[in-house]
């Protein structure tokens, strides 16, 4: 492509098609705009160029920008959105305390309620699994009260958290809606986002499902069902037989 090329982007993902992290960047990208190389790497065979690019933690994705590497999703979207301010909508809030609280609820949506969610289906005791759907159903809770308040920071009838346009907190919840759903269906939960409780993270899902810039970009939830049940039930039924090391 020769935006790519001029921009000089190019995106290191898993393969797979449906990591969470690397369909948030991509939505950061088709926000602003920007033309990319998608690069699909095999995590399980991580070449020189992931390597080098993320000598650290050794993960995707990966953006690499005129040769020099920007890694973890969330500051991917942040440096994007820096790098390319005459590109497409703002992604981060202007205001510096709306800006806090959309880093705040990012963060514990990927620390705090996307681990205790998909922990639903990687916990064999019944008790536990019944506590760990009520701590998910909490956070969600939480998360629906914590969008009453950002709604009250945007334009009056603004159709997403962002405003008017998709922002860092639109796209840090929205890439996991797939997932959502398709744990729910596995673990045989009620829908975590629900009209009765969770009222207007509903009716805002509905709306980001529709979103130009994400539509095309959102995994069927049919494609995350099947890798959970094919890729992460064996990894997780390897780890409870194997045996204890000290």
């Amino acid at each position: 492509m020769s935006g790519a090329q001029e921009q000089g982007l190019k995106l290191l993902v898993p393969r797979s098609g449906v990591s969470i992290y690397a369909i948030r960047v991509q939505m950061a990208l088709a926000i602003k705009g920007l033309p990319y190389d998608y690069l699909p790497e095999d995590p399980g065979c991580k070449s020189d160029l992931l390597l080098a690019s993320n000598p650290v933690h050794k993960m995707l994705p990966v953006l690499i920008h005129g040769g020099r590497p920007v890694c973890e999703s969330l500051i991917i979207v942040e440096y994007l959105d820096d790098a390319f301010p005459g590109n497409g909508a703002s992604i981060l809030p202007t205001d510096p305390h709306r800006r806090a609280v959309a880093r705040f609820w990012a963060d514990y949506i990927d620390n705090k309620m996307f681990p205790s969610c998909i922990g639903i289906l990687n916990t064999a005791k019944q008790q536990e699994r019944a506590d760990t759907v009520e701590e998910t159903l909490a956070a969600f809770g939480l998360l629906e009260a914590a969008l009453a308040e950002c709604s009250k920071e945007v334009e009056a009838e603004a159709p997403f958290i962002g405003g008017v346009s998709l922002g860092l907190l639109d796209i840090a919840i929205g890439c996991y809606l797939p997932w959502f759903e398709a744990i729910g269906r596995l673990a045989g939960t009620p829908p975590f986002l629900d009209a009765a409780r969770t009222p207007k993270l509903v009716a805002w899902a509905g709306r980001f499902r529709a979103a130009e810039a994400v539509v095309a970009l959102l995994t069927p939830v049919d494609k995350v069902e099947e890798y959970i049940t094919s890729v992460l039930y064996p990894k997780w039924e390897v780890a409870l037989t194997a045996p204890a090391t000290n």
